[in-house]
């Protein structure tokens, strides 16, 4: 009799033990679908608590017709990390009775950062994904309890496909996975890196240009070139400050004209008027005063005739050299003042002036 109990006894606990690790192995692969309860009670269950569930959470709604008050909806940090997965899943029968190891506790705070530490010093969020090989950027990226790093979606994707929960690196079972933003960090901080080398050299293309403006090169070359720009920009520039008003530029130049003509009418009513004797009697008189001896403009003494018709000198002149009289009294050589009138080329009769007082004139050549 107790040969049969003991054996029985045996038969009894191999059977639980299979029983307990085929359903451990089956919670292992995430097949519901062959669990050992019965799948219509399971789902008349599963309808009933939630019908359950419906009534308890039903309330009746009363309209007072007051306004309630709008509470601003909480603002989620964006870069705030949290865990998905915070409770275990339930034992499974072989780990109660022993059969496997319990799956770990969830890690606390301390060892998060550790783990954090640990995948910060391998470089893993600088680095792509390891599932698409694609830069992390500013997609949702998780870290997984062994320090290892991937895209959220593609760690989901991964575990959809191969219907188990390992990590696609160490292929570490029942990971627990948390929610970071290093990636995200870094892709920040790079692009920001990019935008001011950008703004960088732009503002020192934009100080250079402005230098290659101002200070001409050394190269002869390009020295010409630049000083070739330098007067069509100058010339360009004087153009555009030309204002073209026809009818003002016109009405200027009649002006102009006006004056002009005025002036040489004065022009004409002092010096049109020809001389008389007596007139000319008064200017050798007034001559005679001023005792004049030489050319002012050889610088060669005067004939002494022409200072005995002046009445200055009583000694008779052995080569005669006309002299010439000015209607302002200053005596001349006739050949030097007709030289001088020949060299005067923007003056023409009777607007030539006199060599000393720069007055107009009118001449008269004295006979000896």
């Amino acid at each position: 009799m107790l040969k049969h109990k003991d054996h029985s006894s045996k038969k009894d606990n191999l059977a639980i033990t299979a029983v307990a690790l085929q359903d451990h192995i089956l919670h292992d692969l995430q097949l519901g679908n062959l669990s050992i309860a019965d799948n219509s009670k399971t789902e008349v269950r599963k309808k009933e608590n939630k019908a359950k569930s419906l009534k308890r959470d039903a309330k009746a709604i009363v309209d007072t017709g007051l306004k309630k008050p709008t509470h601003s909806p909480r603002v989620e940090d964006p870069e705030r990390e949290y865990v998905l997965d915070p409770t275990p899943p339930p034992l499974t029968l072989a780990q109660k009775l022993g059969l496997i190891a319990p799956p770990p506790l969830p890690l606390s705070s301390e060892e998060w950062e550790s783990v954090k530490q640990r995948s910060v010093l391998h470089g893993d969020s600088m680095q792509p994904c390891p599932i698409c090989k694609e830069e992390f950027e500013l997609h949702p990226q998780v870290l997984l309890s062994c320090s290892h790093v991937f895209h959220r979606a593609c760690l989901q994707a991964f575990e959809r496909f191969t219907n188990k929960k390992t990590c696609p690196l160490c292929r570490k079972n029942q990971y627990q996975t948390r929610v970071i933003h290093d990636g995200a960090r870094l892709f920040k901080a790079k692009c920001a890196t990019r935008i001011q080398a950008c703004w960088r050299g732009y503002v020192v293309r934009k100080w250079y240009r402005s230098l290659r403006k101002a200070v001409p090169p050394t190269d002869a070359k390009l020295r010409k070139k630049f000083f070739e720009e330098k007067f069509i920009e100058i010339s360009h520039r004087i153009l555009c400050s030309y204002d073209t008003n026809i009818e003002e530029l016109f009405s200027e130049i009649d002006h102009c004209l006006a004056v002009n003509r005025s002036i040489l009418q004065q022009l004409d009513e002092k010096c049109g008027q020809e001389l008389t004797e007596e007139d000319w009697e008064k200017i050798q008189v007034q001559a005679a005063h001023r005792e004049i001896c030489e050319c002012s403009i050889c610088l060669t003494p005067l004939s002494l005739d022409a200072q005995a018709a002046l009445g200055t000198s009583s000694h008779p002149c052995p080569r005669p050299r006309a002299t010439v009289l000015l209607s302002c009294a200053h005596l001349f050589h006739h050949t030097c003042l007709q030289a001088l009138e020949e060299f005067s080329v923007g003056d023409h009769s009777p607007f030539h002036v006199c060599p000393l007082c720069r007055s107009c004139y009118q001449k008269k050549i004295l006979e000896c």
